[in-house]
Order: C-alpha cells, then structure tokens, then sequence
C-alpha cells in the first residue's frame, strides 16, 4: 500500500524533471504533502509560502496566468475553507489553470478531530462554474491523474487521503479518461457507487455479496465534475437500486450528484456519507467502521436495501 500524496508528488517531480514550467506551490506543509523531495531537486520550481493559503491560491493563479503549469498542494481543509474565495475568483471565475490538491480529504488523519475534517469540499467545489472535482482511488489512478493534468487547462480540485490505500486496480491496465466513471464489477441486482477511498470498500462490499448470490454493480465514480451522468443513468435503468459511498457530508456530494441525476427517472438511493452531525472523534478507520463506510458497513446496507434478513455484523 501507499498513500496517494505520495504517488502524486513522484509523478510530478518525475514530470517537471522534464518540463521545467511546472511549477509546485505549497504552505508550510512539503512534509504532509510529500514535496520535500521535489523542493529539494527542484527549488526554483517551487514555492513556500509559508501559512498563507489566501496568499497561496493567489500566488498560483499569478504564476498560471503568465503560462507556468501550477501544482498547488496542502491541507484540504484550509485550503477550501479559509481560501474559498480566493479559489472562487482566481482559479474558477478566471480560469487560471491551477491543479489545487487537497491532502487529508475528508476525515482527519490521526484523530486531529474537527478542525481538520473536510467533509464539505465537494458540495462546494463543484458548485463553481468552471472548476473540475477528482478524486482518485489508489495509487495507480493517482499516478494516471498527474500525468493527465500535466497538460490540462482549466482548473481542477484533486482530493486525496493522507494514509497509505489498498489497491484497487491490480496494474495499469485499465481506462482513465476525463469525466468517465470506471465499472469494476457488473451485475445487475442492484448498484454501489464510490468516489475516492470508499472505492475500495465498495469493491471489497461487492465481492462479499457475490458469495451470497447477489450481483452487486461497482462503479468508481472518480471524477465527481464533470460527473458521468450515462453510466449513472444506465444502472439506475438496469439495476434499479443505488447505494452511495462517500468520505463526505450525505449534504451535496456523490450522493446528490447521482439523485440529480436521475431525477426525471427515480429510483431508490441509499446515500451513506456523513450525516448532519458533529463527526466522533477517533481515527479514519473506525469512523469509516462507525457510519458504515467500510466493506462490512456497505455489505449490511446492500442487504438491508435489498430486503434481506441476515445481515453480517463484523468488525473489520
């Protein structure tokens, strides 16, 4: 296993050892972000700007605007609360091409409790005109989504955890274009759709329910905007039941996405996220375990939505 931040930071320094416009940005944070290395190598390539993450964003969207390929990489949580509106007007509204990723996404990393949760990061990101939402599921998809963004040109949110992952993807075989959604199991009993780490859990989910005879469909829905609305509209139609995990408020995320999108056509969804609460404070795994996020939290809601009367109550 390893972490996404990591994966993400050695692809790009293995980019901008080439391409000397990329430029890396960051705020007191190339040890949690992994960009020591690069700074290192790199150092005028790269930027510290200290805890300024207004100044940060504003900085990145300079060096965009005159031509330089910007990474701008920190904490998740400060950087789509306290910099919102710098991220509104510089990046989305003006168009800078600045590839902003959130580290520590969701759920805080080593219990570091409220302050540092971002469960509210989606619903408002994607409400921007103009700016793109990831979030990639392991370390081979990570890998893919550098590569691709090297190039882009519009703005992009990229959410990743902090912790080292499981694989999802067992090598680099397999489809990664911008805006699709990923189909890893078929099956037409009902559908789970993950985004980011629950991806994982909504395989291993999917894999538990085979051996009781039920053909779950698992879609990694990696890039929430632009979302894929066909492969949404096409298992609503097929399976008739959706299931929804997301590292992320139930208010305005993957499980919103996927009810606007069929909402000419309803079906029945079950979104598991976060509810409306204060979150309990304890690490990443056991509140993934407390509000349903892991395989066995995703297993027992598949059973129950679909009726079925012996759920597997286990702890993982």
């Amino acid at each position: 296993m390893i972490a996404c931040r990591k994966v993400f930071t050695e692809t790009l320094l293995k980019l901008a050892r080439v391409d000397k416009e990329i430029v890396a940005v960051t705020t007191d944070a190339r040890g949690s972000v992994t960009l020591d290395e690069f700074a290192k190598e790199l150092p005028l390539q790269f930027v510290e700007c200290g805890i300024a993450e207004q100044n940060a964003v504003g900085i990145s969207a300079g060096l965009a605007h005159s031509g330089k390929k910007v990474f701008l990489c920190g904490p998740a949580c400060f950087y789509t609360t306290r910099s919102l509106e710098q991220v509104k007007i510089d990046l989305a509204y003006s168009q800078n091409s600045v590839k902003l990723l959130g580290v520590s996404g969701g759920v805080a990393y080593g219990a570091l409790g409220a302050t540092h949760h971002s469960l509210h990061d989606i619903a408002v990101m994607r409400t921007f005109p103009g700016m793109n939402v990831v979030m990639p599921c392991d370390a081979r998809q990570t890998k893919k989504l550098v590569e691709l963004l090297a190039n882009y040109s519009e703005p992009v949110y990229i959410r990743v955890g902090r912790a080292a992952v499981p694989d999802v993807y067992e090598d680099d075989n397999f489809e990664f274009t911008f805006g699709k959604a990923n189909t890893l199991l078929g099956g037409n009993d009902l559908t789970i759709i993950g985004t980011g780490e629950t991806v994982y859990h909504a395989y291993q989910a999917g894999l538990m329910l085979r051996q009781r005879g039920i053909e779950a469909r698992v879609i990694d829905m990696a890039f929430i905007k632009p979302y894929d609305k066909d492969v949404i509209l096409k298992a609503a139609a097929e399976t008739r039941k959706i299931i929804t995990v997301e590292e992320h408020s139930q208010c305005g995320g993957l499980g919103s996405i996927v009810t606007e999108a069929i909402s000419e056509t309803p079906v029945p969804v079950k979104i598991i996220g976060i509810p409306d609460e204060n979150v309990i404070h304890a690490k990443s795994s056991e509140i993934f375990a407390y509000y349903g996020l892991d395989k066995t939290g995703i297993f027992n809601a598949a059973l129950d939505f679909l009726n079925w009367n012996t759920p597997l109550f286990i702890k993982t």
